[in-house]
């Protein structure tokens, strides 16, 4: 569906067994087409089978047929659906140019029937009309959604200031471990030095001296085995401390990418591959083009004899096309033969040459898209290589973690075995001491309480850095919260705008409009009329409910008039003519086609039953119509018609033989 693309294309209508038509076909071109003629000569019946080439349902099968069938050709697209007649009603069947006609039915189908005519004339509140086609449900869940995850990061940035605030703390803490810790392995050290330095050659009597000696070289062997351990669970836990950090800087990283969503990424694709498959179809076809150009141009010129002799010219009577328009000669058509004044075939060239032009243009908007869509798929493909590859990197970083953190684990059992061992052997020392060994073994003791001191510190300490370590990965992802919140925030504010905003746009389109009628068309003594809108939301979009948002206002119409003195008084709907009450509802469903953008899913406006409005205000308003709508399809009584310009298109004769327009 093109419509956009399409806005200037002619279109055509064929249509078998509809409404009271049993087969006609109707050509239209963009801008007016008049639907000219007396009542029951199939006019609306058209409309009718229009509006079901365009996708609504509001249509009926001619009353002696079973099925009826209708398409519509819009430039390089042909819509058909097919209407047969069931015991329940009408079932249709194929594809209209609209999915979902309920913006079509409302502002572009303004048959007398048209609710957003009624609205007007009935005197309801023309809002529920405007606003019908938003699907509030849908509106209502993207607000609650974008609530919702608003708060989850308002949670999150509150835990990460609750962090702010305790880390100076454990800072606090982790330096003052470090101290005692280093003060600890000064004193130990000391202690191990004297050990070291400590000379037993003693003189020992005692029947148990050689078990004593191998127990003491045991204990010493052993406490340089914890030693080791004790250095190797140090270089681990920087090890672990300094993955920590950089799992916490991959993870920030993750968290400020922006999304790439992997069906965004396969609609532009899809986009992509269609713009430049368009592309290529252009760029052969203006290949072709060119080569048809080049060949006309040259045969003007006179540079193909041989074709001109084959069309019972001779050469020379092709001749400079200047010297022929002198001349008033012809040229012959090397297509058909026919002989045509030179003119004639300059300005056939002259059309392919435009015609070539205009190609030329949309090739170069293709390429303008196509390589906005490429830089996008870029980003975002590059987005979701970087998002993997984070991935993956905190998932090798994470198994790295946790392998260390089991070499930790084994390390410090390896540890407390020692330090069971080394208590061991001192009890088994202790019993086999002698007087002379005494200060040996009480510097053992000593030295093992100081390790026992400086593994309970150690842990305190680990416990600190990774609390530490966590804060900082947390605290690192306050700038993207921040932002991600801020995009939320924005997120909202267009969500909860986003009626207010169309109800605005709304009463200001209709308001602009009726009051550039009213002036076109001069009624007597109606000063204004125009839409007020009451009630509605009075807090700021930054706090007003969705409930809020989506009741939002009520539509007041007013109408000012001024008497034969000059005097201005409001006056209501109900007093107004049946003329201005038409135009002022036909000026309604204007103001929703423009602001739902109608256009762009369907350029067609069909308009019907006019009769309450004289034929010169007709003439004003269609024009004004005009102005707004790529086609615009009118149905009137004959002297209605002939207030209109020679330059609309009429069709007069619809589903009786051959439909006729000129």
């Amino acid at each position: 569906m093109h419509p956009a693309t399409t806005a200037d294309a002619d279109a055509t209508v064929t249509v078998e067994n509809i409404g009271g038509i049993d087969s006609a076909a109707v050509e239209l071109s963009p801008g007016v087409t008049v639907l000219a003629g007396r009542n029951a000569t199939n006019r609306t019946s058209f409309l009718k089978a229009m509006m079901a080439a365009l996708g609504s349902d509001w249509t009926a099968v001619k009353g002696d047929a079973k099925q009826g069938e209708v398409s519509l050709t819009l430039g390089e697209q042909t819509y058909e659906r097919q209407l047969t007649r069931a015991e329940d009603g009408i079932v249709s069947s194929g594809d209209g140019l609209l999915a979902d006609p309920t913006l079509a039915n409302l502002f572009a189908f303004l048959l007398e029937d048209n609710e957003a005519r009624q609205a007007v004339v009935r005197g309801e509140d023309p809002r529920d009309i405007i606003m019908r086609p938003v699907d509030t449900s849908e509106l209502r869940r993207e607000i609650h959604e974008a609530e919702r995850r608003k708060a989850d990061i308002d949670d999150e940035l509150d835990d990460i200031a609750d962090l702010k605030q305790r880390l100076p703390d454990l800072e606090q803490r982790r330096a003052q471990k470090e101290a005692e810790i280093a003060d600890v392995r000064e004193e130990l050290a000391a202690v191990e030095d004297r050990l070291d330095e400590r000379d037993l050659t003693v003189d020992l009597t005692q029947t148990n001296t050689e078990v004593l000696e191998t127990k003491l070289d045991e204990l010493r062997a052993t406490r340089e085995e914890l030693r080791r351990v004790r250095g190797d669970i140090t270089t681990e836990q920087e090890s672990l401390s300094a993955l920590r950090d950089e799992r916490g800087r991959l993870a920030a990283e993750l968290a400020g990418l922006p999304d790439a969503p992997a069906d965004r990424l396969a609609e532009l694709e899809a986009r992509l591959s269609a713009r430049r498959e368009r592309k290529r179809e252009l760029s052969t076809y203006t290949s072709r083009l060119q080569t048809i150009i080049g060949f006309n141009e040259e045969f003007v010129d006179g540079e193909h004899d041989r074709i001109a002799e084959a069309l019972g010219r001779k050469p020379e009577s092709v001749g400079d096309i200047t010297d022929q328009l002198y001349r008033g000669s012809k040229t012959t058509c090397w297509t058909c033969g026919s002989t045509v004044k030179p003119v004639r075939f300059e300005r056939t060239l002259d059309s392919l040459r435009e015609h070539r032009t205009e190609t030329f243009a949309e090739i170069d908007d293709l390429e303008a898209e196509i390589d906005d869509l490429s830089e996008e798929v870029t980003r975002i493909t590059e987005t979701v290589d970087r998002r993997d590859e984070l991935t993956d990197t905190i998932e090798e970083v994470d198994t790295e973690i946790t392998r260390r953190q089991g070499t930790l684990s084994d390390l410090r059992e390896r540890r407390d075995n020692l330090s069971a061992r080394v208590g061991d052997l001192e009890s088994e020392v202790t019993e086999l001491r002698s007087a002379e060994v005494d200060e040996v073994l009480d510097l053992h003791s000593e030295a093992n309480e100081l390790e026992f001191e400086l593994e309970s510190l150690e842990s305190t300490l680990e416990e600190i850095e990774s609390e530490i370590a966590t804060a900082e990965a947390e605290i690192r992802r306050d700038e993207a919260l921040v932002e991600r919140r801020e995009s939320v925030v924005e997120e909202l504010i267009d969500l909860r705008t986003r009626i207010d905003t169309l109800e605005t746009e709304a009463t200001t389109a209709f308001n602009e409009r009726m009051a550039d009628l009213l002036d076109i068309l001069d009624y007597e003594n109606v000063e204004r009329i125009w839409l007020e809108r009451l009630g509605g939301p009075a807090d700021s979009v930054a706090t007003v409910d969705a409930e809020s948002v989506i009741e939002g206002s009520e539509f007041e119409l007013h109408v000012v008039r001024s008497s034969d003195g000059g005097t201005v008084y409001e006056d209501t709907v109900s007093h107004l003519s049946e003329s201005e009450r038409a135009v002022t509802g036909l000026v309604f469903a204007l103001a929703g086609y423009l602001v739902h953008d109608v256009a762009e899913q369907v350029p067609f406006m069909l308009l019907d039953s006019l009769e309450a409005i004289d034929a010169e205000r007709i003439a004003a308003l269609v024009e004004y119509f005009a102005s707004e709508v790529p086609y615009l399809v009118v149905a009137l009584l004959p002297e209605d018609a002939a207030a209109l310009p020679d330059s609309y298109e009429r069709v007069r004769q619809i589903g009786q033989g051959d439909s006729q327009s000129q």
